[in-house]
Formats: structure tokens, sequence, C-alpha cells
């Protein structure tokens, strides 16, 4: 979980809100927000025994999660410098994006914002 949270606060910039725990489910949870506020996510963490925990697998429910970026160069400089995997950049004559691993093998999404 502290792996997923610091790809969201320390890559991404977003906040964190705080943490839960929670006995029924046997997991853990995190609140964490964009720096403006208007976006807001939950990292779910369960244990070996929770009937909720289950291994990720891309595509399976979750494709991936996007995120809108101001300089596609300067993320993937960040992303390499802190360790985590670029898995695919897609460039067309309209737009450019690219796929980086979050901790949990996730595929997070960046793609250029206009402002």
């Amino acid at each position: 979980m502290k792996k997923s949270i610091d790809f969201y606060t320390k890559f991404l910039g977003m906040k964190d809100k705080g943490h839960s725990r929670i006995e029924a489910t046997k997991g853990d949870v995190a609140y964490l927000e964009s720096e403006d506020g208007k976006v807001g996510i939950e990292l779910n963490h369960y244990d070996a025994e929770s009937p909720f925990n289950s291994r990720y697998a891309v595509g399976e429910g979750l494709d991936h999660l996007a995120f809108g970026v101001k300089d596609i160069d300067a993320s993937l400089k960040q992303a390499k410098k802190l360790g985590y995997r670029i898995l695919k950049e897609v460039k067309t004559e309209q737009s450019r994006w690219v796929y980086v691993e979050d901790p949990s093998g996730i595929w997070v999404e960046l793609c250029k914002t206009s402002q």
C-alpha cells in the first residue's frame, strides 16, 4: 500500500487524505485527491486471508487509469527517476500518450492536457 500511495502522491502529485482499516473486509483503504480537489481515488489493499484478496490482471475489471499532465516528457523523466516502468508510448498526428506501471501492475495513462 505504501508503494502505491507514494506512486500517486510523489509521482502524480495527489494528496493523501487519510487511511482507514475495515475489519469486515480485512483490508486497508487510502483516500487520495488531486491537487485541485476535483478528482479522488480510493486505494484498497486486502490481507491474504481476506475473501477480496486477488491478484490484479491487466484488462480484468479495470483496464487502466488516465491522468492529464502538462508535460509528458517531464513526467516520463520523473517516472524513470523514481524507478517506474514505462510500458508503452503512443503517438498520432493529433495526440501522444504513455503508459506507466504503478506498483500494483495497473497501467496508468499519461496524456497531454491543454492547460
